[in-house]
């Protein structure tokens, strides 16, 4: 275990978008050290919790067992199957702390940051395809297009190529050396040039985005009339897509002008308006740096049927 703590970032704000009821069921997607999970339930919420990472199961049992949550090894985005499979088809709230924990990255062997020399991984299911395996086998192209990408690093094809210059490489070290070596590092440097190149990196290893994007659509399944969404962001990738999101299922996408063709009716809003984002305050930022770049967004539930739904049959004709 890492003698750091790990402190969950905007918990205060993600309970009062929660606004738990006693004896209602709720989903923390990402559990992690449990954090949200333990506070939901404190709160007098039937909490299950799912997490891909096999240390945060292990781990948790004990915290889960304490505080009555159901902990449910899986991604969050086959949350609604794997619920189905225990008799639950609705739930009054949904959260979701996107991105990598602090658990995983104080961690050498799981090979997620350059602070410490480690095994080069960053599975978060600590299995299949690792960062070393697409770094040592991969094209200098797709390597440069998932720098870019994931990483908004605009020299990214300079990045690539160092890195296939550099194979094989297996360890966190030598790829934080290669990385600074290409876009050159000076020691006074506020940010470590290799920060972009490993988020990159894990981000495509874990199909990071695209598990947030079936998340969103499984919560949005289900989610009862009422039932709230909250989701925490660290970085403009993650929360543009949350963004979009629920611009598009609150029918916030905008009407026509008297310039354009006014637009057709689409489905019914599937969420009310959105709240405004919110952010950490001075108070939490001095306690928990962390907390910088996170973004909470949170939306509740409307009675329309999610965009996901099969669409009502229509009656066979008596022709037929």
């Amino acid at each position: 275990m890492s003698a750091a703590p790990h402190i969950p970032v905007l918990l205060d704000e993600v309970l009062d978008a929660l606004a738990i009821a006693p004896g209602e069921i709720h989903v923390d997607g990402t559990f992690g050290a449990g954090g949200y999970s333990s506070a939901m339930a404190k709160a007098g919420a039937r909490v299950f919790a799912f997490d891909r990472d096999p240390d945060a199961i292990r781990e948790g049992k004990a915290l889960a067992d304490a505080h009555g949550i159901t902990l449910i090894p899986g991604e969050f985005s086959r949350m609604a199957q794997l619920l189905a499979e225990r008799d639950v088809d609705r739930v009054a709230g949904v959260t979701l702390d996107i991105g990598v924990s602090s658990m995983q990255l104080d961690r050498p062997e799981r090979g997620f940051s350059f602070q410490a020399d480690g095994p080069l991984d960053m599975t978060m299911s600590q299995g299949g395809m690792s960062a070393a395996d697409f770094l040592n086998t991969a094209p200098e192209e797709d390597i440069a297009d998932v720098i870019y990408r994931y990483g908004e690093e605009p020299r990214s094809r300079r990045v690539a190529r160092a890195i296939v210059e550099a194979r094989p490489l297996e360890r966190t070290a030598q790829l934080a050396a290669v990385v600074r070596k290409a876009l050159g590092h000076k020691p006074h440097d506020k940010k470590d040039p290799a920060t972009r190149t490993f988020q990159a990196i894990r981000i495509h290893v874990n199909r990071e985005l695209e598990e947030l994007e079936r998340g969103l659509e499984a919560a949005e399944e289900l989610l009862e009339e009422g039932g709230r969404l909250a989701i925490v962001t660290f970085h403009s990738l993650e929360d543009r897509i949350v963004k979009q999101f629920l611009r598009n299922r609150s029918g916030g996408e905008g009407a026509g002008s008297r310039h354009l063709p006014e637009r057709t009716a689409g489905p019914q809003p599937t969420f009310a308006k959105p709240a405004k984002p919110v952010r950490a305050g001075d108070a939490e930022l001095a306690r928990n740096p962390r907390a910088r770049s996170a973004t909470l967004r949170s939306a509740v539930r409307t009675a329309a049927p999610s965009r996901l739904s099969p669409a009502p049959s229509s009656p066979r004709s008596s022709h037929a």
